[in-house]
């Protein structure tokens, strides 16, 4: 087979990594469960080349991710369930319905109206998937409340975020930033009372309290907080690599270096920091 731009070509080329006797053993033996975390894994590496504005390795990127779908819908077809030719028709469908304002005749909407239609449609589209899912014998949804649709496996800090967002379409929310700071504050008093108790369970437990406030701040304030906290993340190895950087012109690591040298280190990197903006 040759390399092709035509979707055909990748369904042809999975088909044949699954075709028995003359596939790939590796491709195989996979099932929906062992493929999904190379899915997710997949999804992360997009960010990266995103994050790190590296194009050419997006390209990459989409294209391994696109393989992701591509498998799994070939699975699907296996099992006589969907093909991937579904999985177009699906979401294709799913956004024409979503924008009647640009496919159909709710035109000249202003963007509050947008969003509100948004929320409306997706509740229809709720309602007929339970209606699907009892007339095809299946159980409930576990979750089939306000916060339902939320998936589990999310980041934990994305997971709180969509939470909270869902709660707040149904009025429970805090007016405003300064009353969600006021509430880090009281998680952070209470952290500290659990640390004084010197009870892991409870510590635990309040520091999720605070990690789920810092959330609600982040959502207040407008910021993806998984983006604030990999931002950070990166400052900080930026500016810890600054620090063994400058320890080894010394003939020094970190370990043999004490704490004061390496806070005025990272003061230093903070400053440069500084500087360069």
């Amino acid at each position: 087979m040759e390399p092709s731009r035509d979707i055909a070509r990748l369904i042809e080329i999975m088909a044949a990594l699954r075709t028995p006797e003359t596939g790939c053993p590796w491709d195989l033996e996979q099932s929906f469960a062992t493929v999904a975390p190379y899915t997710i894994e997949e999804a992360y590496e997009v960010l990266d080349a995103i994050a790190r504005n590296d194009l050419g390795d997006l390209r990459e990127e989409l294209g391994d991710l696109l393989l992701q779908v591509v498998f799994h819908a070939r699975l699907a077809q296996e099992q006589g369930a969907f093909d991937f030719g579904g999985v177009v028709e699906a979401i294709t469908q799913k956004l024409i319905r979503r924008h009647p304002h640009v496919f159909g005749d709710a035109r000249s909407l202003s963007p509050e109206r947008v969003k509100a239609l948004w929320g409306e449609i997706k509740a229809e589209e709720k309602a007929e998937r339970a209606e699907r899912r009892a007339a095809a014998g299946l159980a409930e949804e576990e979750d089939a409340g306000t916060l339902s649709g939320v998936p589990l496996p999310l980041p934990a800090l994305t997971r709180a975020l969509k939470l909270q967002e869902k709660a707040a379409r149904v009025g429970f929310d805090w007016d405003d930033a300064r009353q969600v700071l006021a509430k880090i504050r009281e998680e952070a008093d209470e952290v500290s009372e659990a640390l004084d108790q010197g009870g892991l369970d409870a510590v635990r437990d309040e520091i999720g309290d605070l990690l789920f406030a810092v959330t609600n701040l982040a959502r207040h304030a407008g910021v993806d907080p998984e983006s604030a906290l990999r931002g950070t993340n990166e400052k900080f190895a930026r500016r810890f690599r600054h620090i063994e950087s400058k320890l080894a012109l010394d003939g020094m690591t970190p370990s043999d270096a004490d704490l004061p040298r390496m806070e005025a280190l990272w003061e230093d990197a903070k400053q440069k920091e500084r500087g360069a903006a």
